[in-house]
C-alpha cells in the first residue's frame, strides 16, 4: 500500500480536478426545458413565431420550449438577461431588427452586442411597404418621389408616421428618405397600429408599414401602396413594384426576427438548436401560417446569419450618426 503524504495527496487531489469529467462533458443535450427569452411583449412578431414553432423544437430536441416574455427598453432587457446566462444551451434569445440598433441607441449597457452573443439562425424576414393615405395626390411611386422632392423643396415636406423613434420602420424611411434625396418630417408613435391609425385619419401622409398590417388595406382603397422594400416583389402584392425598381439602386429594408445564445456556447449544441430550428421553420403549416401573417420563414445557416447581423449593426450605426437617431 502506497502512502501519500499530505502534500502528494493535494497534488494528486488538484490534478484529478483539473481532469475533465467524462460523465458531465458528454451528458446529452438537452437534459432539461429550454427557456426562450423573447425580446418584446405576446402578440408581436417575434412573439407571435417563437410560439408557433415551440412545440415543433420541443419534438425535435425532447426538452420543452418554453417561452417568456421580457420586453423594454429596445430589447436590452431580454438580451441582457441571455448575455449574463449560463453558456449550456438552456437559454435563448429570440430577437428582432431592434437586435442591429441597439447598440448604437441605448447608453450603458452592461454587454456588448458585438461579443456577447453567437447568431444561431435567422427565423423570418417581415416585408414592409410604402403606403399614403387616398388624399395623397400620387398614383404611383414615381409621382410619389417627385411630389416629395416639391414639396421639401418648397418648405412644405411631407409628414410620416413610424411606430417609434429608432423602430425598423424609422429605419427604413431614414434609409429611403437618404436615396431618395428628400426631406420629411417624422411623427413617432408608441407602436405600429398607432401609426396606421394616423395614417388612416390623413393625420400624416406616409408610412413604412409590415406586410401583415398594411396589406389587406391596400387590396381595400384604404391606403395607397407605392412599393415594397424588399429586393423583389412579394406574393401578395405582385403589382406593386420594389424601390429598387423604381430608381433607389441597393435599396432593401426588412424587419427581422432571429435566434442567439450566450457567447461561448458549444458548436455542437449550436448546429443541434440551428438544425431544429430550420426544421421547424420548413413544415408546411410554420410557412402557410406566416405567410397569412405577412412574414417569410428563412431559417439561416449560423454563418450567414453571423454575417448578416454585422452588415446590419454597421448599416444601423451609419443611419443612426448620419440621421442623428435618438430614441427622446
Amino acid at each position: 500500500m502506497t502512502y501519500l503524504t499530505p502534500r502528494r495527496a493535494m497534488l494528486v487531489a488538484a490534478a484529478a480536478a483539473a481532469l475533465p469529467a467524462p460523465a458531465i462533458a458528454q451528458a446529452p443535450w438537452p437534459s432539461r426545458p429550454i427557456r426562450a427569452i423573447v425580446s418584446f411583449p405576446p402578440g408581436g412578431a417575434i412573439d407571435t413565431v417563437t410560439r408557433l414553432i415551440a412545440p415543433a423544437i420541443g419534438e425535435a430536441l425532447g426538452q420543452p420550449l418554453v417561452v417568456e416574455n421580457r420586453p423594454g427598453a429596445t430589447g436590452t432587457i431580454a438580451a441582457s438577461a441571455v448575455a449574463a446566462a449560463a453558456a449550456d444551451g438552456t437559454t435563448f434569445l429570440f430577437d428582432a431588427s431592434s437586435h442591429s440598433s441597439a447598440p448604437h441607441l441605448v447608453r450603458n449597457l452592461p454587454f456588448n452586442y458585438a461579443t456577447a452573443f453567437e447568431p444561431v439562425t435567422q427565423l423570418t424576414s417581415v416585408p414592409l411597404i410604402v403606403v399614403a393615405h387616398p388624399s395623397v395626390p400620387a398614383t404611383t411611386i414615381a409621382e410619389f418621389l417627385a411630389l416629395g422632392r416639391a414639396r421639401a423643396a418648397a418648405g412644405n415636406p411631407l409628414v410620416y408616421a413610424s411606430s417609434g423613434n429608432g423602430s425598423a420602420a424609422h429605419y427604413a424611411a431614414v434609409l429611403f428618405l437618404q436615396q431618395a434625396g428628400w426631406e420629411a418630417t417624422h411623427v413617432p408613435f408608441r407602436g405600429g397600429g398607432p401609426a396606421v391609425q394616423a395614417l388612416l385619419a390623413g393625420t400624416v401622409q406616409f408610412h413604412f408599414g409590415t406586410a401583415a398590417s398594411s396589406t389587406a388595406l391596400v387590396q381595400q382603397g384604404r391606403m395607397k401602396g407605392y412599393a415594397v422594400t424588399t429586393a423583389a416583389r412579394i406574393p401578395q402584392l405582385p403589382n406593386t413594384p420594389t424601390l429598387r425598381e423604381a430608381g433607389l439602386p441597393g435599396y432593401e429594408w426588412i424587419e427581422w426576427g432571429g435566434v442567439f445564445a450566450p457567447a461561448g456556447t458549444p458548436a455542437p449544441i449550436l448546429d443541434r438548436m440551428n438544425a431544429a430550428l430550420r426544421q421547424a421553420l420548413a413544415l408546411p403549416a410554420t410557412q402557410d401560417r406566416l405567410r397569412q401573417i405577412g412574414m417569410v420563414p428563412v431559417g439561416s445557416s449560423r454563418a450567414d446569419f453571423a454575417t448578416y447581423v454585422t452588415e446590419q449593426r454597421a448599416l444601423l450605426e451609419r443611419l443612426t450618426r448620419e440621421a442623428n437617431v435618438t430614441l427622446d
